[in-house]
């Protein structure tokens, strides 16, 4: 016998009943996106090595320690399993021109992929929902992406949600806030840690998100980008702090959120949650106007944010707000295998009509016996038992029987009727909205 396969650890399958909250999630975030406005974008799950490095920067976590990167056999070529699809959804309009008539709303969903330590709501292969809004410069898109996902807890009725936001101003403020921040942290560098000296020089903003308690009081003094910020970056931060009061949407200005990407400026946020432990981080973004000439585009404003869908899904079920399972309307009790020629085409006309109908199944000695049948037609969550009996046949009928009440706690109605074989359409509707 073979050696049993098994997954990759950190990448995982999805299988009912599981897959049913995920496809009722992708649904709702479907609907949601076309009442505001953006459009589905794909991209593939290969990208240029390239793509990451220029988009993401070379030294940050990503790029040096995360991505499954490989040389291409054929050609030579480096390529990366994508570990996040902002740069992939830049490097699609420029390919295809897509801002050549105006700015445009996109929304991706898919799997990415990151190589390290699997944990809860945090995989190897996890999956994430972005929207982003490519050629709007004001902060009023910034505020709508903010509102969207305030909609979205709302829709899915999350609560404890809570929405942090800084400004990272421009390159230049930037650069004057990193020699200041490098400055003091040189002072101060027998109290920084190994990884807070390797990151000093090449991404000093990164250490203000340290998670060491021995850094804490350190990294709360020091040098504030808020307070580098000129007059343009702070009159966009503040039109969208008056956007964002408007909408009665309460946020917390974090002078230490920085995003660990490269392509950063002004905005960003993050939501963020108690409840999933160290993994409080659900959703984050911000404005990356510099991005498209990153990858070698025209230069082009940008805003957008991500969301791992595996920590909505923690979250959701946490808060006990995951739906139930889908059922089928009614289930095709069938005595004699001879039969199921006849009651084949019934069950598709039925289904045709909008009815989900799952027939029973037989095996190799026949379809089983009544009492197992029905056992099964319990198990399955339907509502209806149809049942194609030989004597009901004989008279063009079907038999249906309540298997639970209108509500699933309800009792039965243990009485049967007969419908008629060649009217479907004038009874289906019954099935349907029991």
């Amino acid at each position: 016998m073979a050696d049993k396969l098994s997954a990759v650890k950190g990448m995982n399958d999805i299988a009912p009943p599981a897959s049913a909250h995920w496809e009722w999630l992708e649904d709702t975030l479907r609907t949601l996106m076309r009442r505001y406005g953006y459009r589905n974008l794909r991209t593939p799950i290969v990208e240029p090595t390239a793509l990451f490095v220029r988009g993401l920067g070379e030294v940050t976590d990503i790029v040096e320690k995360e991505m499954y990167s490989f040389e291409d056999r054929l050609n030579g070529e480096q390529l990366t399993l994508r570990p996040e699809n902002t740069a992939g959804v830049v490097r699609a309009a420029l390919e295809h021109s897509l801002l050549y008539d105006g700015g445009k709303r996109l929304y991706y969903m898919g799997p990415m992929f990151r190589h390290e330590r699997p944990q809860r709501g945090r995989y190897r292969q996890f999956h994430q929902f972005g929207a982003e809004a490519l050629g709007f410069a004001g902060p009023d898109v910034d505020a709508e992406l903010i509102v969207l996902a305030c909609d979205l807890w709302a829709e899915l009725g999350l609560t404890g949600i809570e929405l942090e936001i800084n400004s990272l101003g421009q390159p230049p403020e930037r650069l004057a806030h990193r020699q200041a921040l490098i400055a003091y942290l040189k002072a101060h560098i027998d109290r920084l840690d190994e990884e807070a000296r390797r990151r000093l020089h090449s991404n000093p903003l990164r250490i203000l998100d340290t998670k060491n308690p021995s850094m804490q009081d350190l990294v709360n003094a020091a040098p504030r980008l808020m307070d580098h910020l000129g007059a343009e970056s702070l009159d966009h931060f503040n039109r969208l702090r008056g956007l964002l009061d408007a909408h009665g949407i309460a946020y917390r200005i974090n002078p230490r959120l920085v995003r660990g990407m490269d392509y950063y400026n002004l905005s960003v946020f993050e939501f963020v949650t108690t409840q999933l432990g160290s993994q409080g981080t659900v959703c984050a973004g911000g404005r990356y106007d510099g991005l498209f000439e990153q990858i070698g585009g025209k230069a082009a404003p940008a805003v957008g944010w991500a969301m791992g869908m595996e920590r909505i899904l923690e979250l959701l079920k946490e808060q006990n707000l995951l739906p139930e399972q889908p059922v089928p309307d009614a289930y095709a009790v069938v005595p004699d295998a001879a039969r199921v020629p006849a009651v084949m085409p019934v069950l598709r006309s039925l289904r045709q009509q909008g009815v989900n109908v799952q027939m029973h199944a037989g095996g190799a000695d026949g379809m089983g016996s009544m009492k197992s049948q029905f056992k099964k037609a319990d198990a399955s969550g339907a509502r209806f038992a149809l049942i194609f009996g030989e004597q009901e046949m004989q008279q063009g009928s079907v038999a249906l029987k309540a298997l639970r009440g209108p509500r699933n706690d309800a009792p039965a109605d243990a009485a049967q009727s007969l419908l008629p074989l060649d009217g479907v359409a004038s009874w289906a509707q019954r099935l349907r909205s029991a």
